[in-house]
């Protein structure tokens, strides 16, 4: 059993939960948050109350409890609102359920949705009435397989975690216009950026900076800048924008920046505004000690970018989960790159997945494996509905398809679609092994073993290594298990090792044609103590003194 530890955000929560617009990059300002207590049941009586936004598997959420053999859960709440006009529409929104959920309004029912990592909408317009009315969840979370499930286990223990059920995002309602803009497709360059607005075709696009205003042509205007302002992890200068069509208004932004590859003295290089840059990055999985899958305060996120920006990182590979929109804000205004990872489905095979590995068994065909057709097309249809999600994000830079063969089929061809849906990112078809053939970076994992560049003739990856270990008992989640890759004694320890590291290992790949590092990881989770940040983030183990001068050293050797 471990402990469930209070971070200090945790500790002062009061008031609704995440009571913020959930959707950055598309604001509007009639909206209404639905979190904070609800009814919750494991049967249609629903004789708990849990805090919404949290899983109930948390601590967060007043009801901190393990579902060993329950599947199936039920929410209710009670909400009062305005009977909406002729001319608008009520949406509701959930920003994640896991894993599926029927939703009901005022027993009404309106939708069904499956996935667990992704937000959707229903039009409740017509089934509310003035005053009081009455939200109904079934939510079914049997983790299975063949949809997303990251690294869930309902038996955790060493890299696999304590599973989440149900709502785990905000709930909101939205009044829009009869009309109204669906949703922004954005993409940009050095020197200019084309803006899509869809569901409607008329419309003004005005920059807040100059106010210099653009009409949309069929629901898009493309627009050129004399000088550009680009972004990066130093200078994360964003152009803030609104859209008004009719009586619509959103606000927006968008950064100016492009990623490409590079042969620079006869070493591919991954480039950044045309630069070659270097990638010095964490892993990131987004796990939180009270809140699990939830921090308690979108600040959380803010407070780990930071901590990581002190120690010299400029990336984060955020590790088999999507987060919530504030987070990639967070990364867009900060400056912090992010690698994004799809999530798994399909069927973890230890033999295959870690045991072959260690004996270097890693050139696998994989056209065979994950064979069940529904699996694969889940898969498929979740990284899709990724991309349309987070791609207007300027600080995601590169795209993860499959990690350590984990639910891995036919890499080449999730290459091609994945090519199809976002050419302006780096792509890694397969993190770790069993790499097929097409992919846009050599990407490797090198634990317990010297750091040591691929073979392929592409640019270097190294996407996961480290993982050192120093355990503040205080502050960790199990006081009897420890997991990680090499154990040290004490915080001075372990400063010295990654110093070593970096100095003797990583920064001399770098001048090799190492292009990005990910090391393991920001922060301890549950079992796992090799983080910078203690799992209850009140402990930072390595000072800013002790590592940050290698981001530094590693841009410069990149430019040798």
């Amino acid at each position: 059993m471990i402990r469930h530890l209070l971070t200090v955000a945790g500790a002062s929560l009061s008031g609704t939960p995440w009571n913020t617009y959930p959707r950055p990059q598309m604001r509007r300002e009639n909206w209404l948050c639905l979190n904070g207590p609800w009814q919750f049941g494991t049967n249609r009586e629903t004789e708990e109350e849990i805090q919404v936004p949290f899983c109930p598997e948390s601590l967060l959420s007043g009801i901190r409890r393990d579902f060993k053999k329950e599947s199936v859960f039920y929410y209710r709440r009670h909400f009062e609102v305005e009977k909406p006009g002729k001319e608008e529409r009520v949406l509701l929104h959930f920003g994640a359920v896991d894993q599926a959920a029927e939703v009901f309004v005022n027993s009404f029912y309106v939708g069904h949705h499956e996935g667990g990592y992704l937000p959707f909408e229903f039009d409740v317009t017509e089934y509310l009435q003035e005053g009081e009315n009455e939200i109904f969840l079934e939510v079914t979370d049997a983790l299975d397989h063949k949809l997303p499930w990251g690294k869930q286990k309902k038996k955790r223990g060493g890299m696999w975690y304590t599973p989440v059920s149900g709502i785990w995002q905000t709930v909101w309602l939205e009044k829009v216009p009869k009309e109204y803009i669906r949703s922004l497709q954005i993409s940009a360059g050095l020197n200019w950026v084309r803006i899509r607005a869809e569901g409607v075709k008329d419309g003004l696009v005005t920059l807040e900076d100059s106010d210099a205003c653009y009409p949309l042509e069929d629901g898009q205007v493309r627009i050129e800048f004399d000088h550009p302002i680009n972004w990066t992890p130093a200078t994360p200068y964003l152009y803030c924008f609104t859209v008004e069509s009719g009586a619509d208004r959103v606000s927006s932004y968008f950064a100016l920046r492009e990623l490409s590859v590079r042969t620079i003295n006869g070493k591919k290089r991954l480039c950044l505004n045309g630069e070659p840059y270097f990638f010095n990055g964490l892993l990131d999985q987004g796990y939180f000690s009270d809140g699990i899958y939830t921090p308690a305060d979108p600040s959380c996120y803010e407070a780990d970018i930071l901590a990581m920006k002190s120690l010299g990182f400029n990336t984060l590979r955020k590790h088999i989960k999507i987060e919530p929109e504030q987070f990639y804000y967070d990364c867009d205004r900060l400056g912090m790159v992010v690698f994004q990872d799809m999530v798994n489905n399909g069927d973890y095979h230890f033999l295959r997945e870690s045991g072959l590995p260690v004996v270097n068994l890693t050139k696998l065909k994989d056209e065979r494996m994950n064979p069940d057709a529904v699996t694969r097309q889940n898969f498929f249809e979740a990284m899709k509905q990724t991309v349309l999600h987070l791609k207007n994000h300027p600080c995601i830079c590169y795209w993860t398809i499959f990690n350590e063969g984990w639910g891995q089929f036919c890499a080449d061809k999730a290459y091609d679609f994945m090519l199809k849906l976002d050419k302006s990112r780096f792509i890694d078809a397969t993190s770790g092994w069993f790499h097929q053939t097409k992919s846009d970076v050599d990407s490797l994992h090198i634990y317990f073993k010297p750091l040591h560049p691929g073979s392929e003739d592409k640019p270097q990856v190294l996407s996961e290594f480290g993982g050192y270990v120093w355990k503040d008992a205080e502050h960790s989640a199990n006081p009897k298990e420890t997991y990680g890759y090499k154990i040290l004694e004490s915080r001075e320890e372990l400063a010295k090792a990654l110093r070593k590291l970096y100095s003797e290992e990583l920064v001399p790949l770098a001048e090799e044609g190492l292009c990005a590092a990910i090391y393991t990881q920001v922060s301890d989770v549950e079992d796992e103590t090799n983080g910078m940040l203690t799992y209850d983030r009140k402990v930072l183990k390595v000072r800013p003194e002790e590592l940050a001068e290698f981001g530094p050293l590693l841009q410069e050797a990149v430019r040798k």
